[in-house]
């Protein structure tokens, strides 16, 4: 295919050259009725470019297939057999998935690790999830995607299970052996679901980790905001295989996705296709040296150890590691990931991705380069320099493995949507939680609807929330209060 196309913002230019007159939503009118101090902030082409998809960009009918193009070159990129665009965010592209691979009361093998929306996937569905345990390290007190062999006896305990669903590249960067996880699926002729939103880069350089659909996932999930170059929300989800039919993914995606997409979102997904196909190479050979040059800079700072591959792979572990996640171990200075980040955020204007107690991390991508880059580095120097006045940080009890396994007393669909009632967090122990308690980010719940929580994880929320972690899908995000299934 012609990849040199981008068809959302070729049509979205031939809009702005036939200078069409809209009696159609946005009531802003590309911009006309737009108070004039909100377009100081935004800027006057967001709202020239914000138009109707249909009936707008494409004509009543759809008949241009502007954005079937778009979608039929993405997959072609990436070597799928079908993409689809969504404007909600992985969020919806994996609940999409969910609703395919599985009928309401049915099971489906998930990593315990995953992301809240796999929980509302499941909470929609009405599936009964059986849950495969990530693989702890002990020493590091971090948790990596569940081992093929775990989802090997999963699938030997539960043998009527649809599928298996499992999130490859954590938000840590580390990677699952997804070939081997795709070959358990398939001697059973179930399909895998890969929540990839952290590896929408992952098929334009070799040396970066195989993703999802080289490897035989059925279905793939990118969050192309997270790593590529698109606006926030915009997010696609491939297909291959026969497993799953193509319609029927697409109408699941259709009950969840909004009827107003945004032609932003969408153009920015077309321009991040043909930016890859012709130059992502080039962009993250850049990237990967830049990523090289940080880590031994940073390791270089008294009190910081980036974590690579001896750290991350290996048995028990990850089977692979993305490079461009540079997480940090600031232990060593007393203090905690939590306190760094505000730290590094109020004095020198740097915001990092994913903080915990003991870690935190700078996300590099494609856009990267030597400026931002010495920007980082001056302010983690700085901060290591000044770690006195972040101490002591307050400790967090990190529970045993088996003390974060939770009992699944009933379906999560039930809990939720179940009578339900708030007491405070020591009464709490024992019954059945009704709410995600989920720290953010990386967003993995500790506690979901439906499972029986114990002393152990609420005193972990407890103590993490003093230490400056966020829980804010919590009705109390403060933890002093949990919602649970109302005692008969």
């Amino acid at each position: 295919m012609d990849h040199s196309q981008a068809p959302v913002l070729e049509a979205l230019e031939a809009y702005h050259r036939r200078g069409y007159v809209p009696f159609t939503p946005p009531g802003h009118k590309q911009g006309r009725g737009t108070d004039e101090r909100v377009a100081a902030v935004l800027g006057d082409d967001v709202f020239r470019s914000d138009v109707l998809a249909v009936g707008g960009l494409d004509d009543r009918t759809s008949s241009g297939g502007v954005i079937e193009l778009a979608e039929e070159l993405m997959a072609h990129a990436v070597h799928a057999d079908h993409t689809f665009f969504s404007t909600c965010g992985s969020s919806l592209s994996v609940k999409a998935a969910i609703l395919a691979v599985a009928n309401p009361h049915e099971k489906l093998l998930v990593g315990r690790d995953v992301h809240k929306s796999v929980v509302s996937g499941l909470i929609l569905a009405g599936l009964r999830p059986v849950w495969v345990a990530p693989q702890w390290d002990a020493e590091r007190h971090l948790a990596h995607a569940p081992s093929p062999a775990a989802y090997e006896r999963a699938f030997a305990e539960h043998p009527d299970a649809r599928g298996a669903l499992v999130t490859s590249p954590t938000p840590y960067g580390t990677c699952s052996d997804l070939a081997a996880i795709a070959r358990i699926c398939h001697e059973r002729g179930r399909p895998l679901v890969v929540d990839e939103a952290w590896g929408a880069h992952l098929p334009f350089h070799p040396a970066l980790p195989t993703w999802a659909m080289d490897a035989g996932a059925d279905v793939c999930v990118t969050s192309v905001h997270k790593m590529g170059s698109g606006l926030e929300q915009g997010s696609v989800f491939h297909l291959q295989g026969d497993l799953i039919a193509p319609e029927v993914l697409k109408s699941r995606a259709d009950l969840l996705a909004t009827t107003s997409p945004s032609v932003l979102v969408y153009a920015a997904l077309d321009g991040w296709r043909r930016q890859m196909v012709e130059r992502g190479q080039d962009l993250y050979d850049g990237a990967l040296d830049l990523a090289r040059t940080v880590r031994a800079r940073v390791g270089d700072i008294d009190g910081l150890r980036v974590h690579g591959r001896e750290d991350f792979c290996g048995p028990g572990r990850g089977s692979d590691l993305d490079p461009l996640q540079i997480v940090i171990d600031v232990s060593a200075l007393g203090t905690s990931g939590y306190r760094v980040a505000d730290q590094v955020r109020e004095r020198h204007g740097i915001n990092l991705h994913t903080s915990d107690h003991r870690r935190t991390n700078a996300q590099l991508t494609h856009a990267d380069d030597a400026g931002t880059a010495e920007a980082l580095l001056t302010a983690l120097a700085d901060v290591a320099e000044h770690a006195a006045e972040l101490r002591p940080a307050p400790a967090v009890e990190i529970p045993d493995p088996a003390a974060l396994r939770l009992e699944q007393a009933m379906l999560p669909r039930d809990a939720y949507f179940g009578a339900v009632e708030r007491v405070p967090w020591k009464q709490a122990v024992g019954r059945v939680c009704a709410e995600m308690l989920t720290p953010y980010p990386p967003g993995i719940p500790v506690a979901l609807p439906g499972e029986r929580v114990t002393v152990e994880v609420l005193t972990y929320l407890r103590d993490g929330v003093a230490a400056g972690m966020a829980v804010p899908d919590a009705a109390d995000t403060e933890v002093e209060s949990v919602r649970v299934v109302l005692a008969e």
